[in-house]
C-alpha cells in the first residue's frame, strides 16, 4: 500500500482507538447541546416562530448541523494538543516513518469521523422532535467540505499555540462566535446590510447557507460549496506547512 496512505491510516486508527475509549462520553456529550438547543429554541417556539412560511425547528435543524460539523471537526485540536503537550505523542510521530502529509490526512479523517457522529446525533434527535427534512448528496457534500475546512485548521492551529490554555483562547474568540453568527439560529437577512457582508466572509456562513437549502430542498447556490471547496483546498497545505514548522 502506499506509504502516504499507511500512514494517514495509522495516525487515524490511533484517534479513533481513543475516541472508542470515551465512545459512551462523547456521544453523550454531544448530545447535550443539541437536545438543549431543540427544547429551548427549538420545540418552545417552533409551533408559533416561522421564518418564509417554515417552522423554527426545521430552520433550526440545518443550522446545528452546520455548526456542529465546525464545533466537532474543529474539535480535534484538543486532542492533538493534549497528546502533544502532555504525552508527548507528536514527538513520537516525528520519529516514526511517517510524512507531515500522511500526519495531516489522518488527524483530518479523524476530526470529519467526529464531525459526522454528532451530525448523526443531531438527526436523530431531530426526528423525535418531529423533523423530516430532505438529506441527499448536495447535503452531505456541503457538511463534508465545511468538516474538511476546519478539521485542517484545527490541526494548524494546533501546531502554532504554545499551551493548551492558548487553544482554548483561540476556540472562545473564533469557533464560538462564528457559531453563532454564522447564520445557525437566524436569518442573516435580518440583519444591517453591512454585517451581512462582513458574515458573508465566515465559512460557516456558506456552509449554513448550503446545508439549509439541501435540507429543505430549496435550489443549493453552487458558489457556497465552491468556496468551501476552495478554503479547504488552501487550508490544507496551510495545516502541512504548520505541521513542517512545529517539527523543526
Amino acid at each position: 500500500m502506499n506509504p502516504f496512505i499507511n500512514g494517514s491510516l495509522a495516525v487515524y486508527r490511533r484517534e479513533m482507538l481513543i475516541f472508542r475509549r470515551r465512545f459512551k462520553r462523547q456521544m453523550a456529550g454531544q448530545a447535550i447541546s443539541p437536545l438543549l438547543y431543540l427544547t429551548t429554541f427549538g420545540y418552545a417556539m417552533g409551533g408559533e416562530l416561522r421564518f418564509d412560511g417554515i417552522s423554527y425547528l426545521d430552520f433550526l435543524v440545518p443550522g446545528l448541523v452546520a455548526m456542529a460539523s465546525m464545533t466537532q471537526a474543529f474539535a480535534i485540536a484538543t486532542d492533538i494538543n493534549v497528546a502533544r503537550f502532555y504525552w508527548h505523542i507528536f514527538d513520537e510521530f516525528q520519529a516514526a516513518p511517517i510524512s507531515n502529509g500522511s500526519y495531516v490526512a489522518g488527524e483530518v479523517m479523524a476530526g470529519i469521523t467526529r464531525a459526522f457522529m454528532s451530525i448523526g446525533i443531531i438527526l436523530g434527535l431531530g426526528l423525535l422532535f418531529g423533523v423530516r427534512l430532505h438529506y441527499g448528496v448536495l447535503f452531505w457534500l456541503a457538511i463534508l467540505l465545511n468538516s474538511f475546512f476546519f478539521a485542517n485548521l484545527a490541526v494548524a492551529l494546533a501546531m502554532l499555540v504554545k499551551s493548551h490554555a492558548d487553544q482554548s483562547l483561540l476556540t472562545n474568540f473564533v469557533i464560538t462566535p462564528m457559531a453563532f453568527l454564522g447564520g445557525t439560529f437566524f436569518p442573516l437577512d435580518r440583519l444591517p446590510a453591512w454585517l451581512q457582508h462582513v458574515l458573508g466572509l465566515l465559512p460557516l456562513t456558506h456552509a449554513s447557507t448550503a446545508i439549509r437549502s439541501a435540507a429543505l430542498g430549496h435550489e443549493v447556490h453552487w458558489q457556497s460549496l465552491l468556496l468551501l471547496a476552495a478554503m479547504g483546498s488552501v487550508i490544507f497545505p496551510v495545516a502541512y506547512h504548520c505541521v513542517n514548522r512545529a517539527r523543526d
